[in-house]
């Protein structure tokens, strides 16, 4: 095993950082210095490399879980929270809204400018609510479902007891696409159609329902479907 302290000092990712820049040094050098240390059988750039090759370009690297970093040899609890940390503030930095508390809801595209960097890469379907107060401001939001989505495991009782107990006079309910189609499915119309129909009964209205893609997202509410299911 060829340890740091073996690498001449020039070579080593940190002092490489410190002369040439952090745009300039590699992909594996960038990792080494986040892990800091190697293992019993890798220096820590050779574990770099190791992480690396496990995929087929480091954007990937945002993807990756906490039990798939526990799976390589020589990541333990320690290195892989620090690499999720890392990964995490990445993402947190190319949001354009820093966070959605407070913000007020007027049209669709801010829901979806804060949502895209947080659910546009995911691989499972992740339903969330948002919970607006009188003056339409985000009160409260709640993750209510992560996997493969079986609507009927989505109940309204949960849903609106939570407006309740936020206060909120209104909800909005939003869900990403891992495939990049935002096109809404037979699915995705019925819970609509049903959370709305609820919200209109209590007097907590469902003003939107926004599906999340990649790159673009769709709103029922701007796309006239809440109009439709008046009739």
């Amino acid at each position: 095993m060829t340890k740091i302290k073996d690498i001449p000092m020039q070579e080593r990712p940190m002092e490489r950082l410190l002369q040439y820049g952090v745009e300039s040094i590699s992909n594996e050098e960038l990792l080494a210095i986040l892990l800091r240390t190697g293992s019993k059988k890798q220096s820590s750039k050779e574990l770099a490399t190791t992480i690396l090759s496990k995929l087929k370009q480091v954007s990937e690297l945002k993807e990756m879980t906490y039990e798939e970093f526990l799976k390589i040899e020589g990541i333990g609890k320690s290195k892989a929270m620090i690499l999720l940390s890392a990964i995490e503030l990445g993402k947190r930095m190319q949001r354009n809204i820093e966070t959605i508390q407070g913000k007020k809801f007027n049209q669709a595209k801010i829901i979806y400018e804060y949502y895209r960097n947080l659910l546009g890469d995911k691989k499972q379907e992740h339903v969330y609510c948002l919970y607006l107060d009188s003056k339409k401001k985000i009160i409260k939001e709640k993750l209510l479902f992560l996997g493969t989505i079986n609507y009927s495991m989505i109940h309204p009782r949960e849903i609106f007891k939570e407006a309740y107990l936020a206060g909120a006079t209104a909800i909005i309910c939003i869900h990403n696409h891992p495939t990049g189609d935002v096109t809404p499915s037979k699915e995705d119309y019925a819970m609509t159609y049903h959370l709305k129909q609820v919200g209109d009964l209590l007097g907590i209205p469902l003003v939107d329902h926004i599906i999340i893609g990649k790159n673009n997202y769709y709103s029922f509410f701007e796309n006239g479907d809440f109009e439709t299911m008046k009739e």
